[in-house]
């Protein structure tokens, strides 16, 4: 899919797909908990889909997009300081960029310890709730023996709070985010080993609850235990609603991608069951897609809206929850499919709007020359409407 496919259009007028991604960008609070309780929201100029602004930028169906960074190395995770500058991991360079709301790129660091090899290397990063005062971040990446949690004051070596987690040439997770309570929780995958997703006593497979220390979490459903939730296969998206429910974007084998709503304690199945199984000892997955649709990954919910990066689909997918049940409402919509290739990450920037990061040079993607990218989008026109 490249060439053409990925290339912008030109802008057209706000149509079906516009209502389609009601962004409900202004005004909207609910971006990921590391994002906005690490300090204060800077008070940013609106985004504008100004052809002047950096890349260019277009209207995709019905939503401005500006290509915000070019040439980036698989950028995997991306979390946001109090100043309104994101950080940005690279999965193969191990690197950690520095990046503006304006689309400078400045490297920070390398992780050296990182080992790249295969879905492995620098993944996600999560900026401490504290940080105006800890100045601590949190990073999770793959080395020869494990896949591990660290946390980082920016400059100086990454101290290990969490080891052991299995680690593969595929299924490593690696996603990190703070909750509402205040606790960092990481998506971790099977590593290729399917019976460590149900051993209580593997973090493989599993979502796991800690403190900022790595230890167990106050109110983890197993004593001593980092684990919150089992029977996973590979979870790389986790985001909370307005009622603080975590929800959380799983990829599947042959058939079935999902979404799951995550409770505590709550086991989702794998490796006996792909999708919905209809067995009362695991909980089914909210939503189910076909795995050529999605391979899904970074999630953010923004307003009544969880926002599903797809790699193998290459779309994002906008999925309607009720705010009050939390009960999908419609049928997940498709946008900015088959435009931008695969899309690994999506987060919610200080200023109103939403992050997207492209994942075409991981060796399973079709690079154009502009590879990899962060893409802004922004909502149509300039008034501020709801636009999801």
């Amino acid at each position: 899919m490249s060439g053409p496919t990925r290339r912008h259009r030109a802008p057209r007028p706000l149509a079906l797909l516009a209502a389609s991604l009601v962004l409900a960008l202004a005004g909207c609070s609910l971006g990921a908990p590391d994002e906005t309780e690490s300090g204060e929201s800077p008070n940013l100029p609106t985004p504008s889909a100004s052809p002047s602004a950096p890349g260019g930028s277009a209207e995709d169906d019905g939503v401005g997009v500006q290509v915000l960074v070019k040439n980036l190395q698989v950028p995997w995770g991306v979390a946001f300081l109090p100043d309104g500058n994101a950080l940005v991991t690279e999965r193969d360079t191990r690197r950690i960029l520095r990046i503006t709301p304006g689309g400078r790129a400045t490297p920070v660091q390398t992780i050296t310890e990182a080992y790249s090899g295969g879905e492995g290397g620098l993944l996600g990063i999560s900026v401490s709730p504290k940080y105006a005062t800890d100045k601590t971040v949190f990073i999770y990446y793959t080395t020869r023996t494990d896949n591990r949690i660290a946390s980082l004051r920016l400059g100086e070596d990454p101290v290990p709070i969490v080891t052991g987690i299995p680690v593969s040439g595929i299924h490593n997770g690696g996603r990190l985010a703070f909750g509402p309570d205040g606790y960092l929780y990481a998506g971790t995958g099977d590593a290729s080993e399917r019976g460590r997703s149900q051993d209580l006593k593997s973090l493989g497979g599993k979502i796991l609850r800690m403190t900022m220390a790595g230890k167990a979490a106050p109110g983890n459903p197993y004593p001593n235990s980092l684990v919150w939730s089992r029977g996973h296969r590979n979870v790389q998206g986790l985001a909370w609603d307005s009622k603080k429910r975590l929800w959380a974007t799983e990829f599947g084998q042959n058939q079935w991608d999902e979404v799951n709503l995550i409770t505590k304690g709550g086991n989702y199945g794998w490796p006996t069951v792909e999708g919905k199984g209809n067995d009362q000892r695991y909980t089914d997955p909210v939503v189910t897609w076909a795995t050529d649709e999605a391979s899904p990954s970074g999630a953010v919910i923004v307003g009544s809206n969880l926002l599903v990066a797809a790699l193998k689909g290459e779309r994002l997918w906008v999925v309607t929850l009720d705010p009050e049940s939390g009960k999908v409402v419609g049928e997940p919509r498709a946008i900015l499919q088959n435009k931008y290739g695969r899309l690994r990450t999506v987060v919610s920037a200080p200023d109103g709007s939403v992050w997207v990061a492209t994942s075409n040079r991981d060796g399973r993607g079709d690079p154009t020359v502009d590879d990899d990218r962060i893409l802004r989008i922004i909502p149509p026109g300039s008034s501020g409407v709801d636009v999801i």
